[in-house]
């Protein structure tokens, strides 16, 4: 069976659903993935003058060493601005292997570091290596990469800058230590972070999802209830009461199987227009009472009337004229009914008048499935949807319905 509840629980592509769960990550990776990038390209820019001005090793090396360092931190940039999410990762893994590389062959390099700085520049540009490690790997392999490359950097720097010692060096350790578990823990915050924002908006839209099944469900069941009241009962109804065949009763029966059958299937989603709207009004007059006339006007613009909302409304009103055929009539004249439908733009009002009994709208059961289930609760659960009563004993009747696009 293929109901209101069935397609409010369909489930969501699974390509769909992967990158809905994974929105807030994917972002903060490339995020970071630019930032830590574009931060290289400065950072290298900056230290080639220094580079360039060192009288040891004189050669083309120094220049290819700072380059082939932070070779692969424009790709990374590139990747994660316009890329798949899925090669960023694996871009920053390289970039930071690269540059673990660059320092461990810092000695080779370079004799001493006597121009420029007291450092070596893979000691100062310690932390990008260690954020692309953190943006590359989990968190623990990612702390090991990062003390891995703040004592080789230490290491290198010590072997190259002139007059170093063992406790120098103990607290170039300490100072790239300190520095890189920094940096390192905001690129892990940053993406434990995104990853907690998916899986909760993961359980909100599952939660969202199961409540809106929910509502469905009981939208559902309070629709076959008004049908059965509406149509089965009322076939029963008149069965009961009838002493012979009855032409009418049979095509009261007919009407009542196809209606079931209809609910049953429940047809796709279409709109009606104005013209189509108000027929659908007639017809379901029609089906009480085939002499009640059904005046329309229309204002404004055309209608698009959900065909969903048409079912709802067209069932209130023939409950409507049914309950006024069977209990507004007077005794020693005979009552008048009319139908007034009304077009505006994005929107439509239904108003079924007679000048029979009455009665007290305030005495009325709240249980009672005629008005208050297949009348205004039905129309109450439509979305845009309104109904209203007006009657006093003696003073006939007046029922509203009321749809509109924007509620």
């Amino acid at each position: 069976m293929t109901t209101t509840a069935a397609r409010a629980q369909a489930p969501v592509p699974a390509a769909v659903d992967t990158e809905l769960s994974r929105a807030a990550t994917d972002q903060i990776l490339r995020r970071l993935g630019v930032v830590i990038g574009v931060g290289a390209m400065i950072v290298m820019t900056l230290e080639l003058p220094a580079v360039l001005i060192q009288p040891a090793n004189r050669s083309v090396w120094p220049e290819v060493h700072l380059v082939g360092a932070y070779l692969l931190f424009a790709p990374l940039a590139i990747v994660s601005a316009r890329g798949a999410v899925t090669a960023i990762r694996r871009v920053a893994g390289a970039a930071a292997i690269c540059y673990l590389v660059a320092t461990v062959t810092t000695p080779l390099v370079y004799s001493v570091v006597t121009i420029g700085s007291f450092a070596s520049w893979p000691y100062r540009g310690l932390v990008l290596g260690v954020m692309a490690g953190g943006l590359a790997w989990s968190g623990q392999v990612a702390v090991a990469f990062a003390a891995v490359l703040a004592v080789a950097t230490s290491a290198s720097n010590a072997a190259v800058v002139p007059d170093s010692s063992a406790w120098a060096m103990f607290g170039d350790v300490t100072r790239a230590l300190g520095v890189a578990a920094l940096f390192l823990w905001c690129v892990v915050y940053a993406r434990t972070a995104a990853e907690r924002v998916d899986r909760e908006a993961v359980r909100q839209r599952s939660r969202a999802a199961t409540v809106a099944a929910t509502a469905a469900r009981e939208r559902e069941g309070a629709r076959f209830a008004a049908l059965i009241h509406d149509a089965v009962l009322s076939t029963l109804l008149e069965a009961s009461r009838e002493q012979q065949p009855s032409q009418v009763l049979r095509k009261q029966a007919a009407r009542t199987l196809e209606q079931l059958e209809q609910a049953r299937s429940a047809p796709e989603l279409d709109h009606l227009d104005a013209a189509a709207a108000v027929d659908f009004v007639r017809a379901a007059v029609r089906e009480v009472d085939p002499e009640l006339p059904v005046q329309a006007s229309r204002r404004g613009a055309d209608l698009c009337l959900p065909l969903e909302a048409a079912q709802v409304l067209g069932a209130a009103l023939s409950e409507a004229v049914r309950n006024s055929v069977r209990h507004a009539d007077v005794a020693g004249r005979q009552v008048r009914r009319e139908v007034a439908v009304t077009i505006a733009t994005g929107g439509i009002r239904v108003v079924l008048t007679d000048d029979g009994a009455g009665f007290d709208p305030a005495r009325v059961p709240a249980d009672r499935m005629g008005i208050a289930g297949s009348i205004l609760g039905r129309m109450r659960t439509l979305a845009g949807g309104a109904a209203f009563v007006e009657s006093a004993p003696g003073a006939g009747t007046v029922v509203t319905l009321v749809w509109g696009s924007h509620g």
